[in-house]
């Protein structure tokens, strides 16, 4: 009898000791959702009658919603200091495309310190800090990605994306098919724990949305017009606004996801915008703009929803910015950050679950070409030294630093301290080269948004980024990429290309170190540009998009080390050689 409650005891206590190990409390998941060029006025909850976004205005009113929320005032900065929770200089990017939107590979990101701690990690959509492994979001801590790399894309529907490395085609429109692709990454993860980043590039031009919600905005009579009304393009403003609403029910839907999978109590959601917003439409009356480092330019909604411990309609007065989210959600995850280099954020945790202020003096500072304002929580010194008060004057029309000499003397000060220790990191030319061949990437892909082109040859637009080369109707003309060999051996070589009938028979030559390789255009591939089929107005500076086949040149050796791949067409048989998107190095055998 007393071996048999001996025996009895060993069970029941076997099995409290299961159920309490069942019952200790799982790492909250992280879903990071940011938008590209929306402004903060472009939330019903912000006052903006002329859009509608529940599903956006819920995490605030479920959760907590910052009142003074700052970024930078263009993409790739912003995403830098949101991945670092440094300022973007200190991280190498001074730029948004050609290389320059790059986080030096000394950096460790928030998505290490998840990866580090368990968290299965991935990214969806925009990434926009490099394209090459290990620049790559790959390379940065997140295990899944599927997206694009490059600042803006010409088409959002049915696109070409990159995910974990190789090309696929997208299915539908962008926005819509990154957030299936969230959910699907949730339902996958759902015994968690999980860090979800979903970067979508709405509303960023070109201005294209599904007809379901252009339908709603096409004609219709906008209540509010932006401070400048003479500068507003309504049908911009019209197609923005729809593609802000496309966004809202997408975050709804992952939302939703999450409520279906049980773990909306247990899933930290973060949302934030990278930039104001991209028209001269309604943003609360700020000045500026995407570009300014004005207040309508660096001001973000932030909203942060954790049923478990941020108590519904929470409101978070003091200043803060992205640099902060990483150390925030850090604190509230409860895990310690892998990076070794200091932090320029602070955590807001205590903001979120005590009401605790974060530093009372504290200035946050807003750069871009050249220009830098800063930000305590009163005043704003902008980028020509003028003092506004933001409290009494938030649209900054009335500068009082000749009546508030020391706050301006101070401000000033410390504009110009920080821009001497920040940007000695971004002096002088960006000589990073592009990095080929790293170990265990399958592919490299050079764009021509990274390469250099001499003689007759032009980008297909202004902006480089969706860019591709075309004109090229000598051959003294010639084609250049910056790169660094990682790994000696020899890459199938492809040239991603158009050709027009009268070009075949062109040879096309590529060479480095002095090795080359060569290969003759044999048939004609001569798709139209497309992507403005899809614009509501009509497109400023995004390159239309054609679909480029590989022209194959063959496996070239190649020694490790620094030089310049060279594109050149020695022999051209037309009036011009080939239209050119990039090249695409595979690592073969050594």
């Amino acid at each position: 009898m007393t071996s048999r409650i001996a025996a009895a005891a060993l069970v029941l206590f076997v099995c409290s000791t299961t159920v309490a190990v069942a019952e200790t409390p799982r790492k909250p998941n992280v879903v990071v959702v940011l938008s590209d060029d929306q402004g903060w006025g472009d939330l019903s909850i912000n006052g903006n009658s002329n859009l509608r976004t529940p599903n956006l205005d819920s995490l605030a009113k479920n959760g907590a919603r910052f009142s003074r929320f700052f970024v930078q005032p263009v993409c790739s900065p912003t995403r830098a200091e949101f991945l670092t929770g440094r300022y973007h200089p200190r991280c190498g990017v001074r730029g948004v495309t050609t290389g320059g939107e790059r986080l030096n590979l000394s950096e460790s990101t928030i998505a290490d310190s998840f990866a580090a701690a368990g968290y299965a990690t991935g990214c969806f959509g925009k990434w926009h800090n490099g394209t090459q492994f290990p620049y790559h979001a790959l390379g940065r801590g997140f295990r899944e990605f599927y997206g694009f790399t490059s600042g803006h894309w010409g088409d959002y529907f049915n696109p070409p994306l990159d995910h974990n490395g190789k090309p696929v085609t997208g299915n539908g429109f962008f926005a819509d098919d990154i957030t299936d692709r969230a959910i699907q990454f949730i339902d996958k993860n759902r015994q968690g724990p999980f860090f979800c980043y979903v970067a979508f590039n709405t509303p960023h031009s070109p201005m294209q949305v599904p007809d379901a919600y252009w339908n709603r905005f096409a004609n219709k009579e906008l209540s509010l017009l932006g401070s400048a009304k003479q500068k507003e393009d309504i049908n911009h403003t019209r197609a923005a606004l729809a593609m802000c609403e496309n966004l809202d029910a997408n975050v709804g839907r992952i939302l939703k996801a999450l409520d279906q999978v049980n773990l909306t109590n247990d899933t930290i959601v973060v949302y934030f915008c990278d930039n104001g917003p991209n028209g001269a439409r309604w943003n609360g009356g700020m000045k500026g703009r995407k570009g300014s480092t004005d207040e309508g330019g660096v001001r973000s909604p932030l909203h942060i929803r954790w049923p478990n411990r941020i108590a519904a309609g929470t409101e978070v007065k003091s200043i803060a910015a992205a640099i902060d989210l990483l150390p925030t959600l850090v604190e509230l995850t409860g895990m310690s950050h892998v990076g070794k280099l200091p932090l320029d954020g602070v955590s807001l945790a205590g903001s979120l679950i005590s009401g605790k202020s974060v530093v009372s003096d504290r200035i946050l500072f807003q750069h871009w070409a050249g220009r830098t304002s800063a930000r305590s929580q009163t005043h704003r010194l902008d980028s020509d030294g003028k003092l506004f008060d933001m409290i009494a004057d938030p649209e900054q029309t009335l500068d009082i630093a000749a009546t508030n000499p020391e706050t301006a003397t101070s401000l000033r000060s410390a504009v110009a301290a920080w821009r001497k220790e920040a940007l000695t990191a971004i002096d002088g030319k960006d000589d990073r080269p592009f990095l080929v061949g790293a170990k265990g990437f399958p592919r490299t892909e050079l764009p021509a948004r990274d390469g250099v082109s001499f003689g007759t040859i032009k980008r297909s637009a202004a902006a480089p980024n969706c860019s591709y080369f075309t004109n090229w109707t000598s051959p003294n003309d010639r084609i250049t990429w910056d790169v660094e060999i990682l790994q000696p051996g020899r890459h199938h070589v492809e040239v991603l290309h158009t050709c027009e009938a009268t070009s075949v028979g062109t040879i096309v030559e590529l060479s480095f170190s002095g090795r080359k390789i060569a290969a003759k255009v044999a048939d004609v591939h001569d798709p139209k540009p497309h992507g403005s089929a899809n614009d509501r107005v009509p497109r400023a500076g995004e390159s239309l998009m054609k679909e480029f086949k590989p022209l194959v040149l063959g496996e070239l050796k190649l020694p490790a080390g620094r030089g310049l791949l060279t594109l050149t067409a020695p022999k051209m048989t037309g009036r011009q050689a080939i239209d050119v998107r990039g090249l695409i190095l595979i690592p073969t055998r050594d």
